[in-house]
């Protein structure tokens, strides 16, 4: 089987890491890549993620059987529906399902239409409109840019002056483009987070281990939204029961919702829950594998991730088994000034780890001696022990005695498990 992973990122190198593990996989192509996806024996390929046509060609050029999507880039932008023009199996959801991530208007009415449990909202075009809501509303509040704004268009502002500020900035100078153009603004919801991921076959969803993200750049939860600067999973301080719960509210009548439409949801449909004390509810969804979730769940998959998608879309009850028994957890290292005013450039040290552990790369490109920094999320260091507590100290163990300057990351990845 000949796979084309598309996308540049940590969630890339791992998919990547992931898939060359099946005995059923001669050759893996990525789109455009980077370098630890190049050190995984993949064969990158100098296509942008969003140019659709470069890569029908490349899969039609280099007799792809499979195409795994990594960013939402290219899937709201319809890369599955033109792979399956060209006959080739894609997996993730068509433009119009895709849409549960590329608006987030989109996805309020969807889920409330199938009645799934997700915090109040008010949908606005005009910037004044939005600003009057806030002030009547009070905060806390949480303002969402509407659109695709790589993890960074959400603020959850604590006093009205704050969500005041976020409306301007989205909606006014236009901080994330044409994302901003319509604006969202939510309930604040209290409780425990956690990324939940389900493959998804159009009908039915198989859920993968739960994951904890940590958005925000700096300790102890602060500083500005970032894309993520680690995660570990899975989540102890939430239990068997909510996830069942969400499983039933949440995702099932998510998955049947779209395939009442005709539009049947097929890939990894994404539910960002908050385990509020009126049970979970949806802070947001996605439409592909999380990044950095993947990275930290992936290590966890005990079976071939290859065969199991493609059973997927062919139709057939796929296999999929995990360690249960162990704790996954990855610290990202970022460029200085992340995610605002990235400096680039950063040399990256060698980085030597066990077999229970893994550096998923990420913003990397070739310097004259090697790997420098070329983006904001520049790698993750990722292991496996018998407990959060266990691998927090073994991750750290590896990147604290790093030569880390000119970027930075988090201490305190995984704290809400060990303070639970």
């Amino acid at each position: 089987m000949r796979i084309l992973v598309i996308g540049s990122g940590g969630r890339e190198h791992a998919l990547v890491w992931k898939l060359k593990q099946s005995p059923r996989v001669s050759e893996v192509f990525v789109a455009p890549g980077n370098g630890g996806t190049a050190r995984e024996g993949a064969i990158n390929v100098a296509v942008d993620a969003g140019d659709l046509d470069g890569l029908v060609e490349l899969a039609r050029k280099e007799k792809i059987d499979l195409v795994v999507p990594g960013p939402e880039l290219p899937l709201t932008k319809g890369i599955t529906d033109r792979m399956r023009e060209a006959g080739i199996p894609c997996f993730g959801p068509d433009a119009y399902c895709a849409r549960l991530e590329g608006s987030k208007a989109f996805a309020k009415d969807v889920m409330n239409r199938a009645g799934v449990p997700t915090a109040h909202s008010q949908v606005f075009t005009d910037p004044d409109k939005a600003k009057n809501a806030v002030v009547k509303l009070g905060a806390p509040l949480v303002v969402k840019a509407d659109g695709l704004a790589a993890g960074k268009g959400v603020v959850v502002a604590m006093t009205t002056q704050e969500a005041l500020d976020a409306v301007d900035d989205i909606m006014c100078k236009r901080a994330h483009g044409a994302a901003g153009a319509k604006l969202v603004i939510e309930e604040f919801l209290v409780g425990e987070e956690a990324s939940f991921l389900c493959l998804c076959d159009g009908k039915t969803a198989v859920p993968l281990p739960s994951a904890q993200d940590h958005k925000a750049a700096y300790d102890g939860d602060q500083g500005p939204n970032t894309g993520g600067m680690g995660a570990y999973s899975p989540v102890p301080q939430i239990g068997q029961d909510v996830i069942d719960t969400a499983i039933e509210t949440i995702v099932k009548p998510t998955v049947q919702a779209m395939a009442d439409e005709g539009t049947p949801f097929t890939g990894i449909l994404y539910a960002g829950l908050i385990a509020t004390a009126d049970g979970p509810k949806v802070i947001e969804f996605n439409a592909r594998f999380g990044d950095p979730e993947t990275e930290v769940v992936l290590p966890k998959l005990t079976s071939d991730l290859g065969a199991g998608i493609n059973a997927i879309l062919n139709g057939e009850t796929p296999e999929f088994t995990w360690d249960e028994d162990n704790a996954t957890l990855g610290v990202v290292i970022a460029s200085e000034g992340y995610p605002t005013n990235v400096v680039k450039g950063a040399a990256i040290p060698e980085i030597t780890v066990d077999d229970d552990s893994h550096v998923y790369y990420a913003g990397v490109a070739r310097g004259e001696h090697g790997l420098v920094a070329n983006s904001g999320r520049v790698l993750l260091v990722e292991t496996s022990a018998a407990d959060i507590k266990a691998a927090q100290d073994k991750v750290y163990a590896i990147i604290d005695k790093l030569d880390t300057k000119g970027m930075f990351y988090r201490h305190d990845i995984g704290f809400k498990a060990l303070n639970a």
